[in-house]
């Protein structure tokens, strides 16, 4: 019984180092200047922005770790010339009833939006090559 309770102090003090070692390495990530053809929306502009075309809403926050490394895929993006969506931004502390509206629990979660409907939901931190592959699956498909 004892030897149960020493191997799950041991455990419990290596899952502590790990999660603080963990959370050392994300604070050290550096902030990442977003693309200019990145577009920012507001409450007020929200509904206008997303109504016809093609768009990929990365809904954010300042203070969220994983959203800061989501900024280069989403950077990757906005640059391409290939990419057939327009790549926006939502801050979620900012713009509360949006991201209410839409029921976002957990960030970053990307939302695209094909003229006005969403049509693919994406929880977490995703690389440029998985957000460019749920944007080829809408570009021509009617929704």
């Amino acid at each position: 019984m004892e030897a149960t309770f020493i191997i799950l102090g041991v455990l419990a003090v290596g899952m502590g180092f790990l999660v603080f070692r963990s959370y050392l390495k994300m604070k050290q990530i550096k902030s990442v200047p977003e693309s200019g053809k990145i577009e920012i929306l507001t409450d007020q502009n929200f509904k206008n922005q997303i109504k016809t075309g093609l768009i990929l809403v990365d809904f954010w926050a300042a203070w969220c770790m994983p959203c800061k490394l989501m900024v280069p895929a989403l950077n990757e993006l906005a640059e391409d010339p290939h990419n057939e969506a327009v790549i926006a931004k939502l801050n979620v502390d900012e713009q509360r009833s949006t991201a209410s509206k839409f029921g976002i629990r957990s960030i970053p979660t990307s939302i695209l939006f094909k003229n006005g409907k969403e049509v693919e939901r994406i929880v977490g931190v995703k690389s440029a090559d998985q957000l460019r592959r749920a944007i080829g699956r809408h570009v021509r498909r009617e929704t």
